[in-house]
C-alpha cells in the first residue's frame, strides 16, 4: 500500500481524512499536526518515501503555508488544505509547485483527493509529449507536467517530435507549440492526424494572446483544445490536460470492452476478423506463414446439462487460461463461439505446428478443472483443427480450419486434424 502524509492540526478534519483514505484499502496514512512533527519526521525519511501529502496551510506554528516547501524538498506530491482562498494564498500555493488545493468546507473535497491520488498513480504510466523550438518554454511546461508526475517527452522539432511518437505508442497527449525549428505548429498537428486519430490521441494547441487566428486553424486541422500561453492558470492547465487524457482512456476502455470477451478475457469474434484481417493481408503481402487453429471443447453440452451453466463457465475460463498462457502474445486468440475457439499464429514454424497444438491439447487433457460449492471436479479434453495454406482469404482458411476440426471429432474427439 502506498504512504500518505497528513499535516493537519484540526482533530475532526484529520480524523476524518485518515478514515477515508484507508477505507480504500489503497492507503497508509501517517497524521502529524504542526510543521515541527512533520520537519521532524521527515528528517528521518528518504525523500519519496511518501506517494502523496495533504497539507493544512494554516498550522499553528506555520499560518502562512511554510510546511509546503518543507514537503515538495522532499520530492513528495502536495495536495494544500485551506479555509479560504485569497489571491495571495493562491500565489503562495502555486509557487511551490503544488499538485492542487482544495477547500476544506466543500463536502466533496475527500472525493477529489481521492479522484487526484488515482490520477497520480495513473500518471506514471501516462506519456505526454511536449513540442517547442524555445527550450526555456519547454522546460516550463515539462516542469508543470512533472509535477503530477507525468511521464514527459519533449522535442525541440517537428521531425523530432514525429519519431518520438512513433517510437512510444503510450503516448495519450501532445502539447504543440506555434512553432517547432523545422515547421509550423499547424504542419505538425495536421501531420500527426494523419496517423493518429481523436480516439487514440488527443492534442492541445499553446498559441500566444490574440493569435486568434491560429488557435482556430489549430482546432479546424485536428487539436482538441487550445491554450493561452500568457493568461493559463495552473488550475486551468491540469484541468484540461487531466480532461484530455481521461477522454482518450474512456474512449480506449470503450473500445477494449467492445473486442473483449467478458467471460473469458480473451479478444471476442469481432475483434478476430478485424485483426485477423490485418495479420492475414501482411502474411500474404511479406510471404510469411499463417496458421489458423478453430477448437472446440468436447462434449461441452454434458458439462452445462450435468453440473449447471456455472461450472461451464468455470470450464470456459479454465481453458482460456491455457490458452493465454501457452501461446505467444503475438498470436490472436479469441473465443468465436459457445465453446469454440480460434488462433490466429504468424510466422510459427510449419514443421512445428502438430507438435505446439498437440502439447496443448495433452496440456488440457492432463489438466483438472474445480468446480465452485463443493461440486467437485471436471475433466476436458479438446479437438483442434488447423490450417496452414494461405488461400485467397482469412475467410477461407478459416471453413478449411472448420473442415477438419469436423474430422478431428468424427475420428474420435481429443485429437488434432490438419493439413499437414
Amino acid at each position: 500500500m502506498k504512504r500518505i502524509l497528513i499535516v493537519e492540526d484540526s482533530p475532526p478534519m484529520g480524523t476524518m481524512t485518515k478514515k477515508r483514505l484507508e477505507k480504500t484499502g489503497k492507503f497508509t496514512v501517517t497524521w502529524v499536526t504542526n510543521m515541527r512533527e512533520t520537519g521532524q519526521l521527515l528528517a528521518t525519511e528518504e525523500n519519496d518515501a511518501f506517494f502523496a501529502a495533504l497539507l493544512d496551510f494554516n498550522l499553528p506554528d506555520a499560518t502562512k503555508g511554510e510546511v509546503i516547501p518543507l514537503v515538495v524538498a522532499k520530492n513528495i506530491p502536495a495536495i494544500v488544505f485551506t479555509a479560504f482562498v485569497s489571491e495571495e494564498v493562491r500565489q503562495t500555493v502555486w509557487s511551490h509547485r503544488v499538485v492542487d488545493y482544495v477547500l476544506k468546507e466543500d463536502v466533496l473535497s475527500l472525493e477529489y483527493i481521492l479522484s487526484l491520488l488515482d490520477r497520480l498513480e495513473k500518471n506514471a504510466e501516462t506519456q505526454i509529449l511536449v513540442t517547442d523550438r524555445d527550450s526555456e518554454k519547454l522546460e516550463k511546461i515539462a516542469n508543470l507536467l512533472h509535477v503530477h508526475r507525468y511521464d514527459v517527452l519533449t522535442a525541440v522539432s517537428g521531425s523530432e517530435a514525429l519519431k518520438i511518437l512513433a517510437a512510444n505508442p503510450k503516448i495519450r497527449l501532445v502539447l504543440a507549440a506555434s512553432e517547432v525549428n523545422d515547421m509550423d505548429g499547424l504542419s505538425l498537428i495536421q501531420q500527426i492526424r494523419r496517423n493518429y486519430g481523436k480516439e487514440d490521441l488527443a492534442i492541445m494547441g499553446m498559441v500566444y494572446a490574440g493569435d486568434h487566428i491560429t488557435a482556430a486553424r489549430f482546432l479546424k486541422y485536428g487539436a482538441n483544445h487550445c491554450l493561452i500561453r500568457q493568461t493559463f492558470l495552473p488550475e486551468e492547465f491540469y484541468c484540461m490536460v487531466r480532461l484530455l487524457i481521461e477522454n482518450i482512456e474512456h474512449i480506449q476502455q470503450l473500445r477494449s470492452t467492445s473486442l473483449m470477451d467478458f467471460l473469458t478475457g480473451l479478444h471476442n469474434r469481432r475483434y478476430f476478423f478485424i485483426s485477423g484481417e490485418k495479420l492475414f493481408a501482411n502474411a500474404k503481402r511479406q510471404a510469411l506463414t499463417l496458421v489458423c487453429a478453430m477448437m472446440d471443447i468436447d462434449f461441452f453440452k454434458k458439462v452445462n446439462d450435468e453440473y449447471g451453466h456455472e461450472a461451464g463457465d468455470r470450464v470456459l475460463q479454465h481453458v482460456a487460461n491455457i490458452l493465454r498462457n501457452r501461446l505467444r502474445k503475438t498470436d490472436i486468440v479469441a473465443r468465436i463461439g459457445g465453446e469454440e475457439f480460434c488462433i490466429l499464429a504468424v510466422n510459427m514454424d510449419t514443421a512445428s505446428v502438430h507438435r505446439i497444438f498437440d502439447e496443448l491439447r495433452s496440456k488440457i487433457e492432463d489438466s483438472v478443472v474445480v468446480l465452485e460449492d463443493g461440486q467437485g471436479e471436471v475433466k476436458i479434453t479438446i479437438s483442434i483443427g488447423i490450417a496452414t495454406q494461405l488461400g485467397n482469404s482469412l475467410d477461407h482458411m478459416l471453413k478449411k480450419a472448420d473442415f477438419h476440426l469436423y474430422e478431428a471429432k468424427e475420428n474420435g474427439r481429443n485429437r488434432i486434424a490438419s493439413d499437414l
